[in-house]
C-alpha cells in the first residue's frame, strides 16, 4: 500500500432521519434502474420500451395482477417466517426445505385422505404443513442450543435433504402410474383450495387472506405478547435475556418451530393452490429470496408484504420481457441482480458510512 494510504473504516450510522431515509432508497432506485437501462443498451434494446414491457407484463392487466399476487402470496408467506427467526438473531436459510417439508406433509392428505370433506381436508392439510415445517426447523434449533452449531451452515444443509427426498416420492412410492413421465398426480379436487374475490382483480385462491392474517398476528405477536419482547431481548443479547430469568434455549427452539412451521404453510398453499401437485419446484427460491425481503423491510410484517409484492412484480415483469425480446434467461436474473444490488447496497449505507481514519480519531 502507498506510503500515507490507510484502509477506510466501516462506521455504524446512529439514528437516521426518515427523509434522508427514503432518499437513499429513491436514489438507490434510479441508480438500479439506470445501471439497467446501461445494460439493456449495451445489448441492443431500448431501456424504455424494456422497462414499459416489464410493467405491463406485472400489472398491466387484472389477468397479469392476478399472477402476479400468486406468485406474493408464497413469498410473502416464507417472508414471515423467515424473519420471525431473523429477529432473534438466528440466520434460518433453510425456509426451502421447510416449504417442502410442509408441501409433503400436506401432499400425503391429499394423496391418502381424499375421501374426507374438503373443509377438513384442507384443514388437516394446513395443519400437517405447519407441523412438518415447525419439527424440520426445530432440528437446527435443538442442534444450535445443545451443541452450538452454525445454523447458517445446518439449515442451508436441510434443504438438499428435502428436495432429494421430494426426487425419491416423485420417482418412487408417489409416482403417478398412468403419467409418461415421472410426476406425481394432480390433486382431487377436495384438496385444492378455494377462491375468493381480490378487489380488481377477480377470484384468487384463499392464500390471499391467510397473508394478510399472519401479517397481522405477527405484528401482535412481536410488538405485544410476552413471547414477542422475549425474542427481541434474545436477539439483542442473551446475556441480557439470562439475567432477565428468560430460558435462552426455550425462546429459540419455540421461535424456530413457529418461523419454520409458516414456511411450511406456505408450501401447503403452494401445493394446493397454482401447483395442485407436489413438485421438487415447490420452494421456487423462495426461502433464499425472502432473506433479502426481510431486510429490506427492515424485519417489519406489513413491510415484508409491500417488498415481496414488489419482488413479486419484478419477477413477473422480467418473465414477461424474456418472453417479448425473447431475451436469454441469464440476462433477466443479470438485470434482476442489478436492482436487487442497488436497493440493497441503499440500504447497507443506511446502516453504515465508509470513513477515513482521520474521520474515526475525530
Amino acid at each position: 500500500m502507498p506510503k500515507g494510504w490507510a484502509l477506510p473504516h466501516i462506521v455504524q450510522r446512529g439514528e437516521v432521519k426518515p427523509a434522508l431515509t427514503w432518499a437513499y432508497r429513491a436514489l438507490a432506485v434510479v441508480f438500479a434502474l439506470a445501471m439497467g437501462g446501461i445494460f439493456l443498451a449495451l445489448q441492443g434494446f431500448s431501456p424504455l420500451n424494456v422497462y414499459g414491457t416489464m410493467l405491463r407484463g406485472a400489472l398491466g392487466s387484472p389477468g397479469m395482477q392476478k399472477e402476479t399476487l400468486k406468485l406474493t402470496i408464497p413469498l410473502a408467506l416464507t417472508s414471515l417466517g423467515v424473519l420471525l427467526a431473523f429477529k432473534m438473531r438466528f440466520w434460518n436459510i433453510g425456509a426451502e426445505g421447510q416449504i417442502a417439508a410442509g408441501a409433503i406433509a400436506a401432499s400425503y392428505f391429499a394423496y391418502f385422505q381424499s375421501h374426507l370433506p374438503s373443509g377438513l381436508l384442507l384443514s388437516l392439510m394446513a395443519l400437517a404443513g405447519f407441523v412438518a415445517g415447525g419439527l424440520w426447523g426445530l432440528v437446527p434449533a435443538w442442534f444450535k442450543t445443545r451443541f452450538g452449531t452454525n445454523e447458517t451452515l445446518f439449515t442451508l444443509m436441510l434443504n438438499y435433504i428435502m428436495f432429494h427426498f421430494i426426487t425419491y416420492l416423485r420417482e418412487g412410492p408417489w409416482r403417478d402410474p398412468g403419467g409418461g413421465f415421472a410426476a406425481t398426480p394432480r390433486f382431487p379436487r377436495q384438496a385444492r383450495l378455494p377462491e375468493l374475490p381480490f378487489p380488481f382483480v377477480g377470484n384468487l385462491h384463499i392464500g390471499w387472506v391467510v397473508v394478510l392474517v399472519m401479517v397481522v398476528a405477527i405484528f401482535i405477536y412481536l410488538r405485544f405478547t410476552k413471547q414477542g419482547y422475549e425474542i427481541t431481548v434474545v436477539g439483542e443479547n442473551e446475556r441480557t435475556a439470562r439475567y432477565a430469568g428468560m430460558s435462552v434455549k426455550r425462546v429459540i427452539l419455540r421461535t424456530m418451530f413457529l418461523s419454520a412451521g409458516i414456511c411450511g404453510l406456505a408450501g401447503m398453499l403452494q401445493v394446493a393452490g397454482p401447483d395442485r401437485q407436489l413438485t421438487d419446484a415447490v420452494a421456487g427460491g423462495r426461502g433464499f429470496t425472502a432473506v433479502s425481503v426481510v431486510w429490506l423491510a427492515r424485519l417489519s410484517p406489513a413491510g415484508a408484504l409491500v417488498v415481496s409484492f414488489l419482488f413479486a412484480a419484478l419477477q413477473k415483469g422480467c418473465s414477461m420481457m424474456q418472453t417479448e425480446y425473447r431475451i436469454p434467461a441469464s440476462m433477466s436474473d443479470i438485470l434482476q441482480g442489478i436492482i436487487l444490488f442497488c436497493v440493497l447496497g441503499a440500504e447497507f449505507f443506511l446502516q453504515y458510512r465508509v470513513m477515513s481514519r482521520r474521520q474515526v480519531a475525530a
